[in-house]
């Protein structure tokens, strides 16, 4: 058996979702990063990406993964063999317990476009249906274009709804997408 990160695995697939564990914290915390800077480019200002830090994201995920605050509070990392290329958030939406939301979904952008988004989406979906939630929601940085078409593609449709984020200290637009679950 290989071991990678404090567990021991059998033979691993290729490409695969898992739950996330407390260990992937400080890898999750880089793919943030390194995905907000690639694909955030020329939406956010450069110096707010540039002071990005991976062990803030890092410290946060990890407790998220150590003291979810509810069941429906879930982190899937996605992994090419044994390296960790992926992440995603689950949590119920603020309003409603019928649609759960993706609070994030991000793809360390040297193992973009292999799969792995949709592989994540496909996981968050199930685990969302396993809950009886009826909707799916992600959101999407204004100017996000990559993202946006992700969505669109995989099913997920402008609400129309907008929210304010401060990253940083810049304040940035967020656009709703959302799918019925069959």
């Amino acid at each position: 058996m290989a071991e990678h990160h404090g567990h021991a695995h059998g033979l691993t697939a290729d490409v695969s979702v898992r739950p996330s564990f407390a260990e992937d914290a400080p890898h999750l915390g880089r793919i943030q990063v390194a995905s907000w800077r690639t694909g955030l480019a020329g939406v956010l200002p450069a110096e707010v990406l540039e002071g990005l830090d991976a062990e803030q994201f890092a410290a946060a995920w990890g407790a998220a993964i150590d003291s979810p605050p509810s069941a429906k509070h879930r982190m899937l990392t996605a992994c090419h063999g044994v390296q960790i290329v992926g992440f995603a958030a689950l949590a119920p939406a603020p309003q409603t317990q019928e649609t759960g939301e993706i609070v994030a979904l991000e793809v360390d952008p040297e193992h973009a476009r292999a799969g792995h988004g949709s592989r994540l989406l496909a996981a968050c979906t199930d685990l969302l249906r396993a809950t009886n939630a009826s909707h799916v929601r992600a959101w999407a940085i204004e100017g996000d274009e990559a993202r946006a078409a992700f969505l669109s593609t995989a099913g997920l449709e402008p609400l129309g709804i907008r929210r304010v984020l401060d990253v940083a200290g810049s304040q940035v637009n967020e656009l709703a997408f959302s799918a019925v679950l069959s």
